[in-house]
């Protein structure tokens, strides 16, 4: 939820702790704060708001030295003021802390530290956490690490952290559980970087360390990274990754906003995702992850689908696939709800699990609870190296690239890409495809990100209905078969960047709730592409067009049935059936995008969402 940054090196630490804050502002944007050490002893700048705050606040101060911490916040515990924000220092004034995640037994702490004399300026329990370090370390006349190391075996909860003591400025103690965190690795040890992702330091080194889960890291000037296990302080061989990442990939390359430019992106996003996995010319799909499990999957008595947000929705488009293409039962499940309520999951079942970050919290413990009880789990992310992809049995990277816009867009595209190779394949070996409809498809699936970039040309069109409509107050999204989840998908990024409530509905349900909302002020989108249940969508643009609802419709290229109904009509290349949702929710993705624009929203920064969710 949170964004941290750390500098411990010969560099002026200010300047990339700040730029690295503004890489992470995606995760947290309600207040931010930097403390530096230098010859005169910390300087600490904190302040409610975005980090273009805090640069305000820092101008004319001190910010020179070679250590700092830069926090931006997702409050949870206490409301965004200058007083909660982080960073936050312990009582004596000597220990200084940086954390992402929720420390759940904060109140029992506090309660204990209070009646040793330590006193609180905030609500939070961060500054509960680097009291209770305090505690240790000088009840115990440890060193930093251990103190650490030792409160943290008292600690409930999630948590990324880095911490140092002012009077050892050479050093930085670094720990996770649930939370994820990155360490850069300069060369010979002479500068180490710390951040919630790889984003703040890729200019500076290739060499990262990610920590798993109970894991803490002493990081010293001139020396190599120490890792140990916080349960029981035993050393663990660090593993150094290779970043790929590089720096084009996380700015804005010309555009106004990071959702745009990743919505134009996805061409190349879905490209990027089969490639070396769709072999069309050959007929084959190879997915290695897939391959070495097959008995697992077309022997599965079902299939769960566990994720959050955008991708539960991408959970249901691969319902309808699966089922569709492949004959497998699926359920789909809100990864939140499906960890607490005993779910009935048995040795022969599958458990997918979706994530974009790879660090969504509820989806996390989905994975653990389906592996305590012998299900196969298989992860899908975007993000190399994250939590689900160490926890789960296997699975597949989307390859979609960072996506930094908080509402996503092309990790919607892609997952969905990675779930329909993966049904294609399945209904193929099943005997559910015949091999000629089998090429049929993979050819289809190659024209795929053109037929984008031919629905992203008619971006003016979808601009121009956009300001007719960015006044209203509700919308409606209607939908049937594979085209349900898209409308659910088109709803969720309408309220997410421009605040207009917006519902999701089957189009068949519509008689039951939703009709009674229509009226002359109701926008209602209705997707009714030719293939599916092309007459019933059509029956149901009538009823609403009956009630003088305005209906702005996503149909076939050539369509003249709904175009003498509809208010507005948005076309798309025809395609298979089962890959319409890929073309559908481009217009819905760039119709939400410009109302945003046209309200005055902050697009790629909506209000109250953080891009991780990694506390629950």
């Amino acid at each position: 939820m949170c964004g941290i940054v750390g500098y411990l090196g010969f560099r002026k630490a200010y300047p990339i702790v700040i730029n690295g804050l503004q890489r992470l502002e995606y995760r947290g944007y309600d207040s931010a704060g930097v403390v530096l050490t230098n010859e005169k002893g910390m300087q600490l700048y904190k302040t409610k708001g975005k980090v273009a705050q805090l640069k305000k606040l820092a101008e004319n101060k001190d910010i020179h030295g070679n250590l700092a911490l830069g926090h931006t916040r997702w409050a949870t515990h206490g409301i965004p003021n200058n007083e909660n924000s982080h960073p936050h220092v312990s009582s004596s004034g000597n220990l200084v802390i940086v954390h992402n995640g929720i420390i759940e037994n904060y109140n029992t702490l506090k309660k204990e530290l209070l009646t040793r004399g330590y006193t609180f300026k905030s609500e939070t329990d961060t500054e509960v956490l680097i009291n209770l370090i305090e505690e240790v370390k000088t009840t115990n006349n440890c060193k930093l690490g251990k103190a650490v190391q030792l409160a943290l075996t008292n600690v409930v909860g999630a948590y990324a952290i880095a911490v140092f003591d002012v009077t050892k400025p050479d050093e930085i103690i670094v720990a996770r559980l649930g939370s994820p965190i990155a360490i850069g690795i300069g060369e010979k040890s002479q500068e180490f970087f710390v951040a919630s992702d790889a984003s703040p330091f890729i200019e500076y080194t290739k060499d990262a360390v990610y920590l798993d889960d109970e894991e803490l890291a002493v990081i010293k000037l001139g020396r190599a990274i120490k890792i140990y296990k916080i349960q029981d302080d035993s050393e663990v061989e660090p593993t150094i990754q290779e970043l790929k990442l590089n720096l084009e990939q996380i700015e804005k390359g010309g555009y106004n906003h990071f959702m745009l430019k990743e919505i134009y992106e996805q061409p190349n996003a879905i490209i990027d995702t089969y490639r070396g996995r769709l072999l069309a010319n050959n007929g084959i799909i190879k997915m290695g992850s897939v391959d070495n499990n097959i008995a697992k999957f077309l022997n599965a008595n079902k299939i769960i689908i566990v994720a959050c947000g955008t991708s539960w929705h991408a959970g249901l488009v691969a319902e309808y696939l699966f089922e569709d293409l492949a004959r497998i039962p699926v359920e789909v499940e809100y990864a939140s709800e499906f960890r607490y309520r005993n779910p009935v999951i048995n040795k022969g079942d599958v458990v997918i699990a979706i994530s974009q970050s790879g660090e969504t919290a509820d989806t996390l413990a989905a994975i653990k609870l389906a592996k305590s009880k012998g299900a196969f789990v298989f992860g899908i992310c975007n993000v190399v190296g994250s939590s689900i992809a160490r926890e789960t049995d296997t699975g597949a990277y989307t390859h979609a690239g960072p996506e930094i816009g908080v509402a996503s867009t092309k990790a919607f595209t892609t997952q969905i890409t990675v779930l329909t190779l993966m049904a294609l394949k399945l209904g193929n070996l099943k005997g559910e495809i015949s091999n000629s409809k089998f090429h049929a498809y993979l050819q289809e699936m190659t024209l795929i990100p053109s037929k984008i970039k031919e629905t992203l040309k008619i971006s003016s069109k979808i601009e121009e209905i956009a300001a007719i409509y960015k006044d209203a107050s509700n919308c409606l999204y209607l939908g049937r078969g594979y085209n349900f989840p898209v409308a659910l998908e088109g709803a969720l990024k309408l309220k997410e960047i421009s605040y207009i409530h917006a519902e999701g509905y089957p189009a068949a349900e519509m008689k039951h709730g939703p009709i009674a909302l229509i009226d002359e002020s109701m926008p209602v989108v209705v997707i009714a592409t030719k293939k599916g249940h092309y007459d019933k969508v059509v029956s149901n643009i009538q009823e609403i067009k009956s009630r003088n609802g305005k209906i702005i419709a996503i149909v076939t290229k050539g369509d003249t049935n709904v175009r003498e109904i509809a208010d507005h009509v948005i076309e798309i290349p025809e395609t298979e059936e089962a890959f319409t949702p890929l073309l559908a929710t481009i217009p819905l993705q760039l119709l939400s995008y410009y109302i945003a624009v046209m309200r005055g929203c902050n697009v790629d920064q909506p209000r109250n969402l953080a891009k991780s969710v990694t506390v629950e």
